[in-house]
């Protein structure tokens, strides 16, 4: 079959399966009279406009699994700022709305064919919004706006079956909204912690069906059995739970038997997956403010309906800020220690790069090493200014986790439009695989040699080669800048070309992302690499990036 000739039915709607998951809903504390202040202002917030709604921005999206009715009464609210980076570099850097920001200086050196380690054909950009549009029109009806959201819940639902609801529908009838709600946060927090490169050696046979499934689906699945045989839980009464003690006692051979890793069926940085589930058991025990005494992820959805800007009225609105907090903040002691800091203050996901602004004195090379813990400004450019955010497993957190507190609590998350597209390899090797992008050629030969370094070292016999570098590297953080500037380029033009399709309604980056870009990054590799399957440039990755 051609390319665009298979079609496969947009998802259908729940209808008796989700009329059986309802329950009361559970009652906020908050009152109606709740408000929120704009930074220098006292206004009330009760008289604005809508801040945007789930899934579409247009008017008439169908309610999916994790995607709450559109509602145009919903006010709008003032977000607050991000920290000052003069004042607070750290804290600026670690802020959602730094990650599209800087990653423009980056972008707009791509627009000028100015970066250091691509070239940039942008006659080649219109070949992508063809490509992603045909397959946006190939596997869904026009106007489209049965897309979901880019969250984790898709990858539950390979094959079609709707596991979630399942799940939701074993729950007794004493079992209320927030508790089924917290029961979906927990699975799917550790569910994406577990989600980063899979390699192409691994697969998981399902315990409930026989099937084998692989990548980003596979380790759902598995993570989806897990959670169900309670591997996570402490609570003899409740399996269906993460909680710290569960969490604690957690070893490399645990997860190991639970994703079906062994020779053969290796799971690339496995060992890097059980320790992040280990610093999380430690996080969950120590972040009570946030997670509780009893060391919940779940008990997140407590904090962040009884925060002081979010609204409750007849629909609970919280400011996008408050569940990133959560995530930013809460969760930072589980990522290494040898990430990029400020001042003592680790970063995250966030790099230095030789294409952003350099003070003199500023440490660059083609391979990571921690920024300086310094603030002190070198030919009046900050030292702060050459690094580079992504936040890449936070962003797709909150894409995440937001779809089972927007489903069964029906919160309405004002700011969405902060998000960004996720910069990982199937986004961006979409770009290289349709010519938009060029790894120059001694960037190539270095990434080659490190191929077969790697090859030689782990004993991977070398099928389909393609250049390797590891997450830090000057060459993988300059490729993940211009893939969220291009991203957010390809949403607008995808829309254009949509526009009659789309009979005036418009597709979110969520949706462009969920149903184009990250599956035709997917489907293009493997076009260009059959026999792997991989994207066009590896990663070494510890498995906490990808």
């Amino acid at each position: 079959m051609g390319l665009f000739s298979r079609r496969e039915k947009a998802p259908k709607a729940i209808g008796d399966t989700q009329k059986s998951l309802s329950t009361r809903q559970s009652k906020s504390s908050l009152t109606s009279g709740s408000s929120i202040k704009s930074p220098g202002t006292n206004s009330r917030i009760m008289n604005r406009s809508s801040a945007g709604t789930t899934g579409s921005n247009g008017p008439g999206t169908p309610l999916t699994p994790f995607s709450p009715s559109h509602n145009p009464s919903i006010p709008k609210i003032d977000l607050p700022k991000p920290p000052d980076p003069e004042l607070d570099p750290a804290g600026y850097l670690r802020s959602l709305g730094a990650v599209r920001e800087r990653s423009k200086i980056i972008t707009d050196k791509a627009l000028r064919n100015d970066l250091r380690h691509f070239d940039v054909d942008m006659r080649k950009f219109s070949d992508v919004v063809t490509f992603v549009a045909n397959i946006i029109k190939r596997d869904y009806d026009a106007p489209f706006t049965s897309i979901p959201p880019h969250g984790r819940h898709q990858h539950f639902a390979v094959g079609g079956r709707d596991r979630i609801a399942q799940l939701l529908a074993t729950f007794p009838e004493n079992v209320d909204n927030t508790e089924k709600c917290k029961r979906m946060i927990d699975l799917f927090l550790v569910s994406v912690l577990l989600d980063a490169g899979a390699g192409t050696k691994w697969s998981y046979k399902s315990a409930e069906n026989g099937r084998i499934y692989r990548r980003s689906e596979g380790l759902a699945i598995a993570s989806l059995e897990m959670f169900k045989a309670g591997v996570f839980s402490s609570d003899k009464n409740n399996k269906f739970q993460v909680d710290k003690d569960g969490l604690k006692q957690f070893t490399v051979e645990k997860l190991a038997q639970g994703l079906q890793s062994k020779p053969g069926n290796e799971l690339a940085g496995l060992e890097g997956r059980a320790q992040l589930l280990i610093r999380l058991g430690k996080t969950l025990d120590e972040k009570k403010e946030f997670f509780g005494d009893d060391g919940r992820p779940g008990n997140m959805l407590d904090h962040i309906m009884c925060h002081p800007a979010t609204l409750a009225s007849s629909t609970v609105i919280v400011p996008l800020p408050v569940l990133w907090n959560v995530l930013m903040n809460g969760l930072a002691p589980i990522w290494p220690p040898s990430r990029t800091a400020i001042n003592g203050v680790s970063l995250g996901d966030a790099w230095p790069c030789s294409s952003m602004p350099q003070p003199a004195q500023s440490p660059t090379s083609p391979t990571f090493s921690p920024f300086p813990n310094t603030t002190g400004q070198a030919n009046g450019i900050a030292p702060w200014e050459s690094i580079l955010p992504f936040h890449k497993l936070t962003q797709w957190l909150t894409y995440s986790l937001m779809q089972p507190m927007q489903s069964i609590m029906k919160i309405h998350f004002a700011g969405q439009e902060l998000l960004t597209g996720l910069p990982e390899y199937r986004n961006g090797g979409l770009f290289i695989d349709l010519g938009v992008l060029t790894l120059k050629q001694e960037d190539e030969e270095r990434g080659l040699a490190n191929y077969e370094a790697y090859c030689q070292r782990t004993g991977v016999k070398q099928v389909e080669v393609a250049p390797m570098f590891e997450p830090g590297d000057d060459v993988i953080v300059e490729w993940r800048g211009v893939t969220v500037g291009f991203l957010d380029r390809l949403c607008g033009e995808v829309n254009k070309v949509l526009r009659n399709e789309l009979a005036g309604t418009e597709l979110s980056l969520a949706q462009v992302l969920e149903a184009g870009s990250w599956k035709g990054g997917r489907e293009m590799a493997e076009m260009s690499r059959p026999n792997t399957k991989e994207p066009p440039i590896l990663i070494d990755s510890d498995g906490t990036v990808f």
